[in-house]
């Protein structure tokens, strides 16, 4: 595939999982900051299955495995920053088209991957 198509795939991707398929609750849900079921902790299985979302977008974006776990590692652990006040909401936005630009990159450099 064409990697200028495979960035637009990437960021459409993004932008449907980031929106919604988020959605209002589990936006809230995957903050550990709140607490949306009193006595239980829901955000760490919350996180892992929005962040799995964005995996799964890249892996089929790409075809590569071993890019959608990439991105489901870094989508988790910036969602975690932004929810934890370390990074603002456009930051947050920034970083995750980095990691698409990334991702191409490395396809480039290393040609498909598993």
């Amino acid at each position: 595939m064409d990697l200028v198509a495979t960035l637009a795939l990437l960021l459409v991707g993004h932008a449907l999982a980031d929106y919604p398929l988020q959605g209002d609750w589990l936006s809230k849900a995957k903050n550990h900051t709140l607490s949306l079921v009193p006595g239980e902790a829901i955000w760490p299985g919350a996180l892992a299955c929005h962040a799995a979302i964005h995996g799964g977008a890249v892996g089929l974006a790409t075809g590569s495995v071993v890019l959608g776990a990439a991105e489901a590692i870094m989508h988790a652990g910036i969602d975690y920053a932004k929810c934890a006040g370390r990074i603002s909401y456009n930051l947050d936005q920034s970083l995750h088209i980095a990691c698409k630009l990334v991702w191409v990159s490395v396809l480039i450099l290393d040609g498909p991957l598993p």
